[in-house]
């Protein structure tokens, strides 16, 4: 099972982190380690002093697949589920500043916080209307809509397919919206789907 993460993929996350909008989707991979269920609470890691919350829609891979045309991708995920893509800011910056892979601040373990429960496709009635928030201590931090996407789902599976097998069972997180920011220990994180509560999580 592959973690595959799309970065900047909403106008106003890449505006508030000043970062140039690209033509194609930006791909990163996170280890299995990373995921973290169950609700289980996250224990915030020594190594950094910034972690960032990013909510994220994550599709869940049904099938097998490369090369897959956009107008096909809709058959290769089956659900829809909730994600955090937490991310050790600090150490990206660092590691950014000097050219360098940031996959540790990334994809460090627990850092990809997952929904147990998965919607179906079919119970969505437009995949391009599809909302979600985090709240942060019972505060809305961040609002999101498929719709803003600069790259949707089909486009996602289809550049993500030409360079990397698809294979059942992979998750894609596919972007966050503007509002990212730190967590703390003691912070409760709640994320709603289409304003049903799919993560509950406790910072420790």
């Amino acid at each position: 099972m592959k973690i595959l993460c799309i970065g900047r993929n909403y106008a106003e996350h890449i505006a508030e982190l000043n970062n140039e909008t690209p033509a194609e989707p930006v791909i990163f991979l996170k280890p299995d380690t990373a995921l973290l269920q169950r609700n289980q609470p996250f224990f915030h890691p020594e190594f950094t002093q910034d972690i960032h919350h990013e909510v994220e829609l994550v599709l869940r891979v049904s099938k097998n697949g490369r090369h897959i045309e956009e107008q096909f991708a809709h058959s290769y995920f089956d659900a829809i589920g909730l994600g955090l893509d937490l991310t050790a800011r600090d150490l990206q910056s660092q590691l950014k500043s000097k050219g360098l892979p940031w996959e540790l601040a990334k994809g460090f373990d627990g850092s990809a916080p997952l929904s147990e429960t998965f919607k179906p496709v079919s119970e969505f009635a437009d995949l391009k209307n599809i909302s979600f928030r985090l709240d942060v201590n019972g505060q809305t931090r961040q609002q999101g809509n498929s719709g803003l996407m600069l790259h949707d789902f089909g486009k996602i599976i289809s550049f993500i397919s030409r360079f990397i097998t698809l294979k059942m069972g992979d998750l894609i997180f596919t972007g966050t919206p503007s509002g990212v920011g730190p967590i703390r220990v003691g912070d409760r994180l709640e994320g709603y789907l289409e304003n049903e509560k799919l993560l509950d999580l406790n910072v420790r």
